[in-house]
């Protein structure tokens, strides 16, 4: 590329550096000066213009941006169209950027032609945000530098944008005499403003005595329900990995990953693992609406980045998010601890049935008896509650009064069956009956079904399509199980049954109607003995 001033007589093709008024026209910056420019130039008394010509092997600065900035596109960015030397990339999920700093560095310390500038490691971007800026300094730049470019990006992506998946989360909150109840609604809506901002959900809300085996329990119930991720807001900070709330994650089998965090505000975070489930204890700060540590905790562990001692202790460049000195929001958020579904999600209520007599358990009722330390019938509500259920009914009969103690503070409405020693069927239409007018469909549960969860129910919820409803059923090895979604409109079928079949026998009456999904073999395991009941056990 030549640079410098150029005579009118020889501008011809050359690039304008400047921005010319010539009273009636306007003549930009990088515009291309053709013939006709070249005349009007004349007529304005101007002899020379500085500007650019473009030489054999060069690329003008739209160009060489284009071919830079699409070594960085991948599955997760798009480009856009260059203009004045600029081509950005758009973020086409919304995710966590990673960037590798040190490639990045060398594409920009090969020559001051080229200048790339990205979010900061780590960042968080929503959909279509601009993640990179490749800017070419110059009008035009050679092959050769783009060549060097594309020899530095052949090593694989420099940047990627990790798409946050869904979780199902679990909020645990212990209590000491006296709290205050505004302290439990600011933490259920800052943690469910959380979530909702990621694309995960706040799917089961717990509370319970600030002790040890009090936690432990509901942590067993949360992971039977199906949560993946694990959230305990303790009555008071952890102090110590001794404390109350990392020892009931050890007391439940989990074990303790870290604690504290070079992230301020955030220090006080504890990581542990329930298995391959990350269990948080939250810090102080998580009640605060303002970002803090606990957010990029949740955001690398939903973009499924690793995440451990090491990348906890690595956080401390750029981990002061705010000064220590600066005060606390106040408590804040108003009591709405109802997982509510995705706004584009089909309305669908569970239906869990817990009125048998359990005859067959030898004079036990097998829906207070524990599979891995949470009762069958915990079970398989709190299934209900941390699916994306729109609303959860409970049909009990026998030993009703027990169950619905222990059932005490759950968001489900209760339907007492008097006939409940007739047949499940009866049961069956008694739970209908009490439906929300607004339910589209209702999954039915089963509650003495131990390893049913909310992804089950979930997955039944997502194959329901509202505009061609069907019957969907889980499938495992080619037979089918439950539970069962039921359209509305097959809803005074099933209240006519009678006996203790349920509603199976209109399966085959409606056979052309039924969709089916993929399950585990959790579907088909029931207990209806004792024999069954110690199968369960670990």
């Amino acid at each position: 590329m030549i640079f410098g001033e150029f005579r009118c007589g020889e501008a011809e093709g050359v690039t304008l550096a400047h921005t010319l008024n010539l009273g009636a026209k306007t003549l930009k910056k990088g515009r291309v000066l053709g013939a006709a420019d070249i005349d009007l130039l004349k007529q304005a008394g101007i002899e020379t213009v500085t500007g650019a010509r473009m030489e054999a092997g060069d690329l003008d600065e739209n160009a060489a941006a284009a071919a830079i900035a699409a070594l960085f596109a991948g599955p997760n960015t798009e480009t856009r169209r260059p203009y004045t030397g600029r081509c950005n990339l758009h973020a086409s999920v919304r995710g966590l950027v990673r960037v590798d700093a040190a490639r990045l560095d060398a594409l920009n310390l090969l020559d001051e032609a080229v200048a790339v500038g990205t979010l900061p490691d780590h960042a968080l971007a929503r959909y279509g945000q601009v993640v990179a800026t490749v800017k070419i300094i110059p009008f035009a730049v050679g092959e050769d530098l783009v060549a060097r470019c594309r020899t530095i990006a052949a090593a694989g992506p420099l940047l990627d944008v990790l798409p946050l998946r869904p979780v199902r989360a679990a909020l645990i909150m212990s209590e000491l005499p006296g709290m205050r109840e505004n302290v439990f609604r600011g933490t259920v809506t800052a943690t469910r403003n959380r979530l909702d901002a990621l694309g995960g959900r706040l799917a089961l809300v717990l509370r319970c005595a600030h002790e040890r085996e009090a936690i432990a329990a509901q942590i067993r119930q949360a992971l039977a329900a199906g949560c993946d991720l694990l959230l305990v807001a303790g009555a008071t900070v952890t102090k110590d990995r001794r404390d109350v709330a990392p020892a009931a994650i050890v007391a439940a089998g989990g074990t303790i990953e870290h604690f504290g965090m070079p992230v301020e505000p955030g220090n006080m975070l504890l990581l542990a693992r329930m298995d391959k489930t990350p269990v948080v204890v939250l810090p102080g700060c998580a009640r605060s609406r303002r970002t803090n540590g606990l957010d990029w905790a949740l955001q690398r562990l939903m973009a499924g980045l690793p995440f451990g001692r090491e990348e906890i202790m690595r956080m401390g460049v750029g981990g002061l998010i705010r000064s220590p000195l600066e005060p606390e929001d106040e408590e804040e958020g108003e009591e709405d601890a109802v997982p509510q579904p995705p706004a584009a999600s089909p309305n669908v209520a569970a239906l869990v049935l817990a009125a048998g007599q359990s005859s067959r358990m030898g004079g036990a009722n097998k829906l207070f008896a524990e599979v891995d330390g949470v009762p069958l019938l915990l079970r398989a509500v709190n299934a209900a509650l941390a699916s994306s259920a729109s609303a959860v009914t409970v049909v009990l009969g026998h030993d009703a009064e027990r169950a619905e103690t222990l059932l005490a503070g759950r968001r489900v409405s209760i339907v007492r069956n008097p006939d409940h020693a007739q047949g499940m069927s009866t049961s069956l239409a008694a739970g209908l009956a009490a439906l929300p007018a607004e339910a589209e469909a209702a999954v039915v549960l089963l509650a003495d079904m131990p390893r049913v969860n909310a992804a089950h129910v979930d997955g039944l919820i997502a194959a329901f399509d509202a505009c061609k409803p069907s019957i969907v059923v889980p499938l495992h090895a080619g037979r089918r199980g439950n539970p069962i979604l039921w359209p509305r409109e097959f809803f005074a079928e099933m209240r006519a049954v009678t006996g203790d079949r349920g509603a199976r026998g209109l399966l085959e009456a409606h056979a052309a109607r039924i969709a089916t999904v993929e399950a585990d073999a959790a579907i088909h395991a029931d207990i209806d003995t004792p024999d069954d009941l110690r199968r369960t056990q670990p």
